[in-house]
């Protein structure tokens, strides 16, 4: 590559984020492929929705994310009785020096730059959707007044396949929101063996302060101006139309499993999470490879299975995997 202004952005863009992963990975054992992700979204300006058992790190990956980022970072947890002033914040009655009393706004938690909520299935429909407001329009609304939030914003929310009494299935229109869903696997022998040295040691691993505020915006900027071909867009649009059921593009497995498809949201997700990858291998282009391999996580939880689908107990993983073989031998 040349020694051109976008050249040099694309290396530093690169060296920036191999940075970053590396630290973050001093902290984490093994995930090395969800940690990719989670900063893939991050910089494209998504939000992650995490599947998984309890205790395997997910709250580690997102701290050690905002102390490597140097961002403010805030956790939820939430319940079925959090309101939604318990997240946003409350107007409260303060005194002034004069004696005369007023309203003030106090900022709740989710005032940050990176928010972890946990288990977030299990607050009511009203709470998820002051969630959802944020996370769409990256504001408040208290009382009528609307509050601004500090960017960059970044949603990490949790789901815990075991329990599901007393959980609020998230609706289809929050889902659409997050921009990747990952599924968090169970760590093998070796990996659980270095989390038993590291949290059972003298020494506890860490991750330290790599970039600040600037370099963050930056390289949030770079990624819409990585350049992609006309053919590699029509790509991602095929891959998204393919998961509509009556579509001319759908396998016969959309056809026969899938209710409803992926949204336009979807193809947005894929292309910004492409150019991300192609940042991170140093191009200013997107490749095809680079759609295909964001492809399962900016698709799997945008995918409604009909009644034989869930009988049949198919995954959207599946499905996606299936729509991936039959664009790559179309």
């Amino acid at each position: 590559m040349s020694n051109t202004p976008a050249a040099r952005a694309v290396t530093e863009f690169q060296e920036t984020f191999h940075r970053i992963r590396s630290e973050v990975a001093k902290a984490v054992v093994g995930h090395d492929e969800m940690i990719e992700n989670i900063l893939i979204a991050f910089f494209a300006g998504g939000h992650v929705l995490i599947e998984g058992v309890p205790g395997t790190g997910k709250t580690l990956i997102v701290r050690s994310l905002a102390e490597v980022l140097n961002l403010s970072f805030n956790r939820i947890q939430f319940t079925v009785d959090l309101m939604p002033a318990d997240i946003t914040g409350t107007r409260m009655v303060m005194d002034r020096e004069e004696g005369r009393r007023e309203f003030v706004f106090v900022e709740g938690p989710i005032f940050a730059h990176i928010l972890l909520g946990d288990e977030v299935n299990r607050s009511t429909p009203k709470t998820q959707a002051a969630l959802l407001e944020s996370m769409a329009e990256l504001q408040v609304t208290v009382a009528g007044t609307t509050y601004r939030l500090p960017p960059p914003f970044f949603v990490l929310a949790t789901l815990n396949p075991i329990e599901m009494e007393g959980t609020y299935p998230l609706p289809e229109a929050q889902l659409d929101r997050f921009f990747f869903k990952l599924n968090v696997p169970v760590p093998g022998v070796a990996d659980m063996a270095e989390i038993m040295a590291r949290t059972t040691g003298e020494q506890h691993a860490r991750a330290t302060r790599t970039v600040d505020l600037e370099i963050v915006r930056s390289m949030l900027g770079l990624i819409r101006q990585v350049k992609i071909a006309d053919e590699t867009m029509r790509l991602a649009l095929t891959l998204v139309r393919a998961t509509h059921p009556d579509a001319d593009e759908a396998p016969a497995e959309v056809k026969q499993y899938v209710r409803y498809g992926a949204s336009p949201r979807a193809a947005q997700a894929i292309i910004l999470a492409a150019k991300a990858l192609a940042l991170i291998g140093g191009r200013y282009h997107v490749a095809a490879e680079d759609v295909r391999r964001v492809a399962v996580p900016a698709l799997n939880h945008r995918l409604i299975l009909n009644f034989h689908g869930e009988m049949e107990r198919v995954t959207s993983i599946s499905i996606v995997e299936r729509v991936l073989a039959a664009t790559s031998q179309a």
